[in-house]
C-alpha cells in the first residue's frame, strides 16, 4: 500500500516501498485548481498510487502529468491514468515528445516544454528545467515556484526504506547507489545541474527514491556529489560487466 505524506503546500508524496530492489518510488500530487501528478510509478504500481491519488482528490479531474523521462517508474502507469482522465496533457521535455512520447502508442496531447517554461496550475507555478543526461538523454526537472520545491526525478535520492522527510547527510550513500547501478554515464552533466540547483532558492527538494530534503540539507547532498565518485565505472544493478 502506498503511504501519503504532505510534503509541501499543497503537494503530496506517494511512496511505495520495493523490498526486492530496496528503494522507494515516489510520485508527487499537486492539488491545485490544475491537478498535475509528477511521476505515474511503474505499471504494476498503478492500483496502489490510484488509490493514493483518490484519497486526495478525484483522478478523473488530472489535468497534467509530467514526465521527467522516459522509464518505467516515471510513466509507466500513465496510460491507466490517461485512460480514467483523457483531457490529461502528457508533459515532458521537448527532446522526450520527439523522440518518445509523441511517437508511442499514444493519441493524446503531449505538450513538449523546453527549458525556462512556466506552468501555471493556479497556487503553484511549475518552471521546467532541461537536464539532459541526468540520468537520461531526454530529462527535465521542474522547480514549483510556490512553495520553491525541486523535483529532481532521480538525483538526490536515497535507497532503502527512508522518512517522509529526511534531515540527515545520506550523500556517500546516495554517491555509492548510483555508482553500484551505474545510473550516470558521466559525472560532468550531473556537476552542472548541480552548479545550477545551487543558484536557486530551494527549501525542498522531492527525488524519485527516498526521502524528500530540506533546502538547508541540499548543500551537504551537492558537496557529496563533488567529493565522491559516482558514475559509471563498469558496474549495472551490481553487476560487473566483462572488460
Amino acid at each position: 500500500m502506498a503511504q501519503i505524506n504532505q510534503v509541501a503546500e499543497g503537494i503530496y508524496r506517494i511512496s511505495s516501498f520495493s523490498p526486492t530492489v530496496g528503494i522507494s518510488f515516489n510520485q508527487f500530487l499537486i492539488d491545485d485548481e490544475y491537478p498535475t501528478l509528477i511521476h505515474t510509478g511503474t505499471y504494476p504500481l498503478y492500483e496502489g498510487v490510484r488509490q493514493a491519488v483518490s484519497e486526495i482528490l478525484d483522478p478523473k479531474r488530472l489535468t497534467y502529468i509530467v514526465v521527467s523521462h522516459f522509464e518505467a517508474d516515471e510513466c509507466g502507469g500513465m496510460g491507466r491514468f490517461l485512460a480514467e482522465a483523457p483531457q490529461a496533457v502528457l508533459v515532458c521535455s521537448l527532446v522526450g515528445a520527439r523522440a518518445n512520447l509523441m511517437q508511442w502508442d499514444y493519441a493524446g496531447p503531449v505538450r513538449g516544454v523546453q527549458d525556462g517554461e512556466v506552468l501555471e496550475l493556479g497556487r503553484h507555478h511549475l518552471r521546467f528545467l532541461e537536464t539532459p543526461h541526468v540520468p537520461q538523454w531526454d530529462s527535465l526537472m521542474v522547480v514549483d515556484e510556490t512553495t520553491h520545491s525541486l523535483f529532481p526525478a532521480d538525483l538526490f535520492g536515497q535507497p532503502g526504506d527512508q522518512p517522509a522527510i529526511v534531515r540527515e547527510d545520506l550523500s556517500k550513500l546516495e554517491c555509492q547507489w548510483h555508482r553500484e547501478n551505474g545510473l550516470f554515464a558521466a559525472a560532468e552533466p550531473v556537476l552542472h545541474v548541480a552548479d545550477r540547483l545551487e543558484k536557486l532558492n530551494l527549501q525542498w527538494v522531492h527525488p524519485m527514491h527516498g526521502g524528500s530534503l530540506p533546502g538547508e540539507i541540499l548543500p551537504h547532498y551537492i558537496h557529496g556529489l563533488r567529493s565522491e565518485p559516482f558514475a559509471f565505472d563498469g558496474r549495472l544493478l551490481g553487476r560487473v560487466l566483462p572488460s
